[in-house]
């Protein structure tokens, strides 16, 4: 019989439950697929007395996760996420000629160069299938299914949170505040929800998107990302008056020019299907210029929906274990065979722009905005006006015509010294992905 690939597993949480719970379900099936069995011989947990949702007969149970890295295992499961100790544990196990799977998009994101230099000097395998969308199967999609195709853009839901929550505020015509306490209560934002709802977590998943897609670097801070808690209702209800859906994107782009690579809040039009993905799902859109448009849809979180991703990178490592793991290469731009792609400044960044205005209800307002937009040469493509109630202010929202971040700005800035311009102007993206 086979010899089995012997995992040990740092982290029995919400996932590390999940994947202990698939691999006991479908082994059978995993260990056709995979060519041998796959079975878990130890795991760490801080409380190792604590009930679990799951079956650890057989399975050495340990306080300290550097046992697992020690122990006689083949693959070292990282699932405790954060930089430290979690990035100590996975450089100690590839120092040892461990393979590591792992799902810490922010450790990656942040620290992946040198563990990937790392694991390539030992001939070790990093997996990260579950660092980004989840269950969603997108970075084998990019690295081995697109392999073909020269990527030219990528947009997804990438946080299922802030997809729960514009959902929600669309659905009930909810207030953010409100709809955020009643996803902490469900357990769809932590405590602090400041790396979900700003743009961080989605941010992350970005940048190892881009660097499979186009060799941009894994670093920290070359995003730029825009959180969700400025949105209000009314946003989401004018949007839809004028045809379109607000959605949390992050958006990769290349252009003759720089990658561009940014997450923010973005009205889509209703008909896209990035439109249409709602509560806590994830999507990822990708360009090919071989294949075209293809999109991707599914659970981005949850026990076995993330324990699924997990399990394929043990496949893939059960499979090449052995002298054919040296030839497993992670395209992140880590190897030095080519210099990385030029980052394009938020301020040349294209697109169009929702605006929305509140001003007094006074002659010659519209006049004076949109002269001063077509002064800067943007075009209007739609405007809606709700007439104010007597004495009350006057709302405005516009739809412009594609243009440069700075170009926007200058417009704005403009308007902004306007007499009869009140505070509080919004302004959010409009993608359209013809």
């Amino acid at each position: 019989m086979t010899e089995p690939l012997r995992v040990g597993l740092i982290g029995l949480g919400t996932v590390g439950q999940g994947v202990v719970r698939v691999l006991a379900r479908n082994g059978a099936q995993i260990a056709r697929r995979a060519g041998r069995p796959i079975e878990i011989v130890a795991a760490a947990t801080r409380d190792p007395s604590k009930p679990r949702n799951c079956e650890l007969k057989g399975i050495k149970i340990s306080a300290d996760p550097f046992s697992v890295v020690r122990a006689d295992v083949d693959v070292v499961v990282e699932l405790i996420g954060g930089l430290d100790p979690a990035e100590r544990l996975i450089g100690e196990a590839l120092g040892r000629g461990r393979h590591v799977v792992t799902a810490n998009k922010a450790l990656l994101a942040e620290r992946g160069v040198a563990l990937f230099q790392r694991a390539q000097a030992a001939g070790s395998i990093l997996a990260f299938e579950a660092a980004v969308a989840g269950g969603i199967p997108i970075i084998k999609v990019l690295r081995e299914g697109l392999v073909a195709n020269r990527v030219t853009g990528i947009a997804g839901i990438i946080n299922g949170t802030s997809n729960y929550i514009l959902t929600q505020m669309r659905e009930r015509e909810a207030a953010f505040a409100d709809v955020l306490a009643e996803a902490q209560k469900l357990g769809y934002a932590e405590a602090d929800p400041t790396f979900d709802v700003e743009g961080i977590d989605a941010a992350h998943k970005l940048t190892i998107l881009a660097a499979i897609a186009f060799g941009t670097p894994l670093a920290s801070g070359i995003v730029r990302a825009e959180g969700i808690s400025q949105i209000q209702a009314q946003d989401i209800a004018l949007a839809g008056e004028l045809g379109y859906r607000i959605k949390s994107l992050g958006i990769a782009k290349q252009t003759g020019h720089g990658v561009e690579l940014r997450v923010h809040p973005t009205l889509v039009p209703e008909g896209k299907l990035l439109a249409k993905v709602d509560g806590v799902l994830n999507a990822v859109l990708v360009d090919g210029d071989a294949i075209g448009q293809t999109v991707y849809v599914g659970r981005g979180a949850g026990a076995e929906a993330t324990a699924s991703a997990v399990i394929a990178d043990l496949v893939d490592i059960a499979r090449l274990h052995g002298a054919a793991a040296r030839h497993w290469v992670a395209p992140l731009g880590v190897t030095g065979a080519t210099a990385p792609p030029p980052l394009l400044p938020i301020e040349n960044v294209e697109s169009a722009y929702y605006l929305r205005l509140r001003v007094a209800d006074e002659p010659g307002v519209l006049r004076a905005l949109t002269s001063i937009l077509a002064e800067a040469d943007i075009s209007v493509e739609a405007i809606l006006q709700k007439e104010p109630k007597p004495g009350a202010d006057a709302t405005i929202a516009i739809i412009t015509s594609v243009v440069s971040e700075a170009r926007f700005r200058q417009a704005l800035d403009r308007m902004q010294q306007l007499p009869f311009l009140r505070p509080g102007t919004v302004r959010l993206r409009v993608e359209h992905f013809e």
